[in-house]
């Protein structure tokens, strides 16, 4: 479709000004926030109508999509859990449209235990947490449709795959913390919405839920009083003992954190005491049940340790805060501390702690005695990549994790504590054949105030030989680390012949907490800087050129780049903006987003105002202005990111771009923020993908196989 042939649809401007602690705000479509009017219906209906009619003018989408599809037909698992003489895991088959929960006896026969599929064929509902009970014969899951996350919570009975109890609804995601003999659980559930309007996804509360009754009579646990943002989890001990409880205010950093021995009275009533209130700092429990010199709680902390370290302390002692703990792996100074297992299996002189780091955001495993305090380990990976994922045997000492790398699919290693030796995972998924063909390089560069940034660049060749079409993404917020993983949308660009830049970004966590705050709140500039300098960097070191330079980001990525396209929008030739945030004025007044007022501010501060208002993309949008080529997709399903963002900046950059590229919304229904089925993830990718490639004059590829050189 040409310029001239594209009429973008009606959308009414109207003089909406708003005045804010003295500032005068324009918010000209916020009719466009009404997603049931008949206007915006009508005005959707046309959007929809202008997309289907670009994308049939891409000829080259069918090769897209059978690459994303190739690369993405690989057969995947995720570490097992381990409750009893059972083993827990997701597996997904290439071709299977979601992962399935597989259970096993050990040494035994596996089986589907839960099918999202079997559980409706539309494939509209996901599997979105699952939890076994200690002793392995049942299991909480929690299930959700149309993308919300608003899940269900119920029990099966493991062995006979009979549901017994539930459904429990407004669950989300709920953490859950099982009682020996698979009684009883602590959970997280929100309060009744109709006593607390339009506020349905807030006001949570921890409750003790026993299997089999009314959870309307759920005791009332933790929360009551305490701020509407609150996020919780919950864990207990596999001995039954220790109740832990963490509070969150909204996406912050700081976590309150409490203990409680339930051995002192009934688990309706646990007397938590707290372990830390009122900080700024990440506290997280990870706690062995035993006796004499066993009985420890660790701790993963950044308190008074931005990059992360452990401690540990007596269970009874904790309430007496961190004059009583004990430092067993201190923080270093060039890595940042991501995750903890501990094994304290009774073959193992001491308990062990497996700890997870990233050294320039590439990943590095260490095993740590947690009694001497001493590292006495380094574990060998098989790659230049990210590790996650991981689980042990309650009191044994074997630990899993995956890894992955932008070019490997995820597999699962385990390490016997023992011997330290590591190998695959027997029931992991075979390596995926012919999932190569992209060189991965890091380069660091200096940001627009002399920051040092690193960035992986992946392409063809490993090296800048010729300029290239290149596409750039970045997160850079909530403490996020931009690991290297795989993803197809990576190789697929690649292996047409481009170059994909994957940077890491102030407001991430790729160097620790101080990295991230320096790209939030009132220095989320820096997060832009950063992504406009590594844009800099791909054309000065002859990667790419002036327009063949495109850049694509969702979420918070999504305001990265909505951001990028309106400070700098003549230096990308393409964008693609997926389920964003852009209105930073009253980002907090839909979604989630109360939640993020500790990670971006809020309007309702006059000092945070003009900070918001600066950089809000669709503020910044202004008329006469030669933009590139846009795409902004959202789903009507997204309960974080309320597809109004992207409705609005579609409407307001229709009206002012003078550039020649289309400004496209594509909304998708049935579908949220995140989880998919495979198809329509894979779709999805392929579309975002043809576009930019139609922009930066990127060939699709010719079909599966190694990277064009």
């Amino acid at each position: 479709m040409t310029p001239q042939d594209r009429r973008h649809p009606d959308a009414q401007r109207q003089d909406v000004v708003e005045e804010l602690h003295g500032l005068r705000v324009a918010d000209p479509y916020r009719w466009l926030e009404d997603a049931g009017s008949a206007a915006t219906l009508r005005w959707g209906a046309g959007q929809d109508a202008l997309y289907e009619a670009e994308r049939a003018s891409w000829q080259d989408l069918g090769r897209w999509e059978a690459q994303v599809a190739a690369v993405e037909a690989v057969d995947r698992a995720r570490s097992p859990e381990i409750r009893g003489d059972r083993l827990f895991w997701l597996r997904q088959d290439a071709g299977r449209e979601h992962p399935v929960l597989m259970v096993a006896q050990a040494g035994g026969e596996e089986r589907v235990l839960l099918d999202p599929a079997a559980l409706d064929p539309s494939g509209r509902t996901v599997l979105d947490a699952w939890e076994p009970s200690v002793e392995g014969d049942l299991l909480a899951f929690q299930v959700s449709r149309n993308g919300t996350e608003d899940s269900l919570l119920q029990v099966i009975d493991v062995a006979g795959g009979k549901v017994v109890d539930g459904p429990v609804d407004r669950v989300r995601k709920s953490s859950i913390g099982w009682l020996p003999g698979g009684e009883a659980f602590y959970y997280v559930r929100n309060l009744d919405p109709r006593d607390h309007p339009g506020e349905a996804r807030y006001h949570r509360r921890v409750y003790l839920h026993r299997v089999g009754t009314d959870p309307g009579t759920d005791a009332l646990v933790f929360g009551e009083g305490r701020d509407r943002t609150q996020f919780y989890s919950v864990s207990v001990t596999a001995d039954g003992r220790w109740l832990g409880v963490t509070a969150t205010l909204g996406t912050g950093r700081g976590t309150d954190l409490y203990l409680a021995d339930l051995r002192a009275g009934p688990p309706e009533r646990p007397r938590l005491r707290p372990v830390q209130e009122g900080m700024t700092a990440a506290t997280r429990l990870r706690a062995v049940p035993g006796t004499g010199p066993r009985d420890q709680v660790w701790l993963r902390t950044d308190r008074d340790a931005p990059r992360g370290r452990v401690v540990a302390c007596r269970p009874a002692e904790l309430h007496l805060g961190p004059g009583a703990w004990r430092e067993v792996v201190p923080e270093r100074p060039d890595a940042v501390l991501t995750h903890l297992v501990v094994l304290s299996g009774p073959e193992l002189k001491h308990p062990l702690g497996l700890v997870a780091w990233t050294r320039d955001t590439v990943a590095e495993v260490t095993v740590h005695d947690l009694v001497e305090g001493r590292r006495i380990a380094t574990v060998p990976l098989p790659g230049t990549g990210a590790v996650g994922d991981f689980s042990a045997t309650p009191g044994g000492h074997d630990a899993y994790f995956a890894y992955t790398d932008f070019v490997t699919p995820p597999r699962v290693l385990r390490l016997d504590a023992r011997t330290g030796e590591v190998t695959r995972w027997e029931r992991d998924a075979p390596d995926a054949p012919g999932t190569g063909g992209a060189v991965t390089r890091q380069v660091a560069f200096p940001s627009r105030d002399g920051t040092t940034v690193r960035m992986f660049v992946i392409s063809p060749t490993g090296r800048p030989d010729v300029p290239r079409p290149a596409l750039l993404t970045g997160y850079g917020g909530f403490g996020r680390t931009m690991s290297p993983r795989y993803r197809a949308q990576v190789l697929a660009w690649v292996r047409a012949g481009g170059v994909f830049a994957w940077a890491g970004l102030r407001g991430g966590g790729e160097e620790g907490e101080a990295w991230h705050l320096a790209g939030s709140g009132k220095d989320k500039q820096n997060t832009f800087d950063d992504f406009a300098a590594a844009g800099d960097r791909l054309i000065e070191e002859g990667w790419t050129a002036p327009g063949r330079l495109a850049c694509t980001g969702g979420s918070n990525g999504g305001l990265l780049v909505g951001a990028a396209l309106t400070q700098q929008p003549g230096k990308y030739a393409a964008v693609v903006c997926s389920s964003p945030l852009l209105d930073m004025v009253r980002y907090e007044l839909s979604g989630l987003g109360p939640s993020w007022t500790p990670e971006y501010g809020s309007a309702r501060d006059p000092a945070m105002l003009p900070t918001l208002h600066g950089y809000s993309p669709y503020h910044r949008v202004t008329p006469g202005t030669a933009y590139p080529a846009v795409l902004l997709t959202a789903a009507d399903g997204d309960t974080r990111t309320d597809p109004l963002h992207a409705r609005k900046m579609c409407a307001a950059l229709q009206h002012a771009s003078t550039g020649a590229g289309p400004v496209l919304l594509r909304l998708e229904r049935g579908v949220g923020h995140a989880d998919r089925s495979a198809s329509r993830a894979a779709a999805l990718q392929a579309e975002c993908l043809a576009f930019l490639a139609r922009h930066v004059g990127l060939p699709a590829p010719e079909g599966p196989g190694p990277a064009v050189p």
